[in-house]
């Protein structure tokens, strides 16, 4: 029994063997059809990485053959079964670019998108990749809204349109957290979260980010010098309406009442010292 163990053994060995040289001969000196079949066998054995270095050497040959369709697809293909995700995106989107007729291209245009998503990073990084991902699923979903994959396709819409969200409520939060160290910061903070507010509408993040945004402008009231109140009072005011036209139910519905409170009497007490002050100025010039 173990010798037919030990047989079986050196037979899968030696056809190892025999395979690895035989990629190496048809690699480094085969002819060009010979590499193409060499390339398409290992693509078919799942073997990517040794694909990708036979497709590398010929393309420029193919360049514009009817053999560069399957060849592009299948290039696009390994990178992303390599896990090559941003360079899979660009091979799978110049695909569909340059064979709009393709049997293959509505598969391509998903794939693209979903490169682009996989090769995002968390959502405290660099967006570039999630909004290309974003965009990608954007035109797939209009572009394809038949296809079997738009229930997929809409399920990592959302879930990079929250990413983006998250990104920019951080982002805003961050701002507004900092201003005790940079005032600067609370107008920053009150213009991250308009942004948000405006950019994605019906934002998982509304109800908070109009929280902060008056927390932001309440606190900016606080720091300002009496001439900036009136402005900054009527501002923080109006941003506590929003509040609670939209979430007239919500659980910070106290906090921002305390906060409205505040604003109340910031704004009476200034306008009191505005009306002394002008006040004292008619007087001064009776005298």
């Amino acid at each position: 029994m173990q010798k037919i163990k030990n047989l079986a053994y050196l037979f899968i060995f030696s056809t190892v063997l025999l395979s690895c040289g035989e990629y190496s001969k048809v690699l480094n000196k085969g002819t060009t059809e010979e590499q193409f079949k060499m390339a398409v066998k290992m693509y078919e054995s799942k073997k990517y990485s040794k694909a990708l270095g036979l497709f590398e050497k010929i393309t420029p040959t193919y360049k514009g053959k009817p053999q560069m369709e399957r060849i592009g697809f299948m290039i696009a293909q390994s990178n992303f079964n390599e896990k090559n995700y941003s360079t899979s995106a660009y091979y799978f989107d110049r695909f569909v670019k340059n064979y709009p007729k393709s049997s293959k291209k509505e598969e391509a245009a998903f794939l693209s998108a979903y490169s682009y998503k996989l090769a995002s990073p968390i959502y405290s990084k660099d967006p570039a990749d999630t909004n290309k991902a974003l965009e990608a699923f954007q035109h797939f979903i209009s572009e394809y809204p038949n296809s079997d994959k738009i229930e997929e396709a809409n399920t990592h819409y959302k879930e990079l349109r929250y990413k983006l969200q998250k990104k920019y409520f951080e982002i805003a939060k961050t701002y507004y957290r900092t201003a005790d160290y940079d005032l600067r910061n609370y107008k920053a903070a009150i213009q991250a979260f308009d942004n948000l507010l405006s950019d994605y509408l019906g934002s998982e993040f509304k109800e908070q980010a109009l929280l902060y945004r008056l927390k932001a402008a309440h606190d900016f009231v606080l720091k300002s010098t009496t001439r900036r109140k009136p402005e900054r009072i009527t501002d923080a005011i109006e941003a506590y309406g929003k509040l609670k036209r939209n979430f007239p139910e919500s659980k910070y519905m106290e906090e921002a009442n305390e906060m409205l409170a505040t604003l109340k009497e910031e704004k009476i007490a200034t306008e009191n010292y505005i009306a002394k002050q002008k006040e004292f100025v008619v007087n001064s010039k009776k005298k």
